[in-house]
């Protein structure tokens, strides 16, 4: 701060701080706004499934655990079939949920073995990559494209 010597310094310095108050009270205010805004119980919700859309984890988990429950719902339908009698029923329930867990927990791997098996029975990938072989001067990526090529079946 200054030292102050006269009534006339003493006053510019006065109405310097109130605008500068004036200013700092409207910036508050504007922030308390936005923080009241934030807090509603409806913009909690929106924002809380903004954030869960945004996850990618929370994606892969609901894929996972989709593929796991129609996989044992299935097994179970295989299993149990068409019966009356409670305890095949029972032990189909039992199987359902045993396949779901070990699906959903392991879907990685039962990926990496479907292609395995694709790849054994000589089946070309839909989507091969342009320009992915070593003679690539360029360095540009390579280029995804569809193959509508035949597939030789086995």
């Amino acid at each position: 701060m200054q030292i102050i010597n006269s009534a006339l310094s003493l006053r510019a310095a006065i109405v310097e701080l109130e605008g500068k108050q004036a200013y700092e009270g409207k910036l508050l205010r504007e922030q308390f706004h936005i923080a009241y805004n934030s807090l509603k119980p409806l913009n909690l919700i929106k924002s809380t499934f903004k954030e869960a859309a945004a996850s990618d984890d929370l994606k892969d988990n609901i894929i996972n655990t989709s593929v796991g429950l129609t996989s044992g719902y299935i097994s179970k339908k295989i299993f149990v079939g068409f019966s009356n009698s409670p305890l095949k029923k029972l032990l189909g329930t039992v199987l359902m949920f045993g396949i779901t867990n070990l699906v959903s927990k392991n879907t990685e791997i039962i990926k990496m073995l479907g292609k395995k098996i694709f790849r054994k029975n000589g089946t070309k990938p839909l989507i091969k990559l342009n320009g992915a072989d070593n003679n690539n001067t360029n360095n540009s990526p390579p280029k995804a494209s569809i193959d509508d090529s035949p597939k030789p079946m086995k």
